[in-house]
């Protein structure tokens, strides 16, 4: 009976940490495109969010921004403000949102949606008939996105 009792008591808190994402049509935005709630329900993991930011796979941020965290990854980029001390300038929520849709905060970005899976214009039926039949996939995963955020939340001056 008491071994039942631990094992159900197990089972929830398992299933608590392995609560539903969010789907990337779900995002609530506030005003100005701020993402308060996480996407995952747990804390982002700061270490993989800098390697997220410099792989080419996934989300490349450095081919944008410089950020002097990361500074043994060469040729970082100037499109974009670097990214030293966001931790200061921003919220977490801000952070998110800017990630998940950047034009959410600043309409004319030409920073990648992250976290978004419909609306975009597909003219590959027009030029070579393949564009994809169905929503595209988001870039990063809902954990990815709290990672990053982790990450840039260490980025500060002080």
């Amino acid at each position: 009976m008491r071994l039942t009792a631990i094992t159900a008591a197990a089972t929830l808190i398992a299933g608590m940490a392995f609560a539903e994402n969010v789907a990337p049509s779900d995002v609530q935005f506030a005003e100005y495109g701020e993402v308060e709630a996480s996407l995952t329900g747990m804390p982002g993991n700061a270490e993989n969010g800098a390697v997220i930011m410099g792989d080419k796979g996934q989300g490349n941020c450095v081919s944008c921004h410089a950020v002097s965290a990361l500074a043994d990854i060469p040729f970082q980029g100037e499109v974009g403000p670097t990214l030293d001390g966001i931790g200061d300038v921003r919220s977490e929520a801000e952070l998110r949102g800017i990630l998940i849709n950047a034009k959410k905060t600043f309409e004319g970005s030409v920073m990648p949606a992250f976290y978004k899976t419909d609306g975009f214009i597909r003219p590959g039926d027009a030029y070579t008939g393949k564009a994809a039949p169905a929503d595209l996939p988001p870039l990063l995963s809902a954990q990815d996105i709290e990672d990053v955020v982790a990450f840039l939340m260490t980025l500060k001056d002080s």
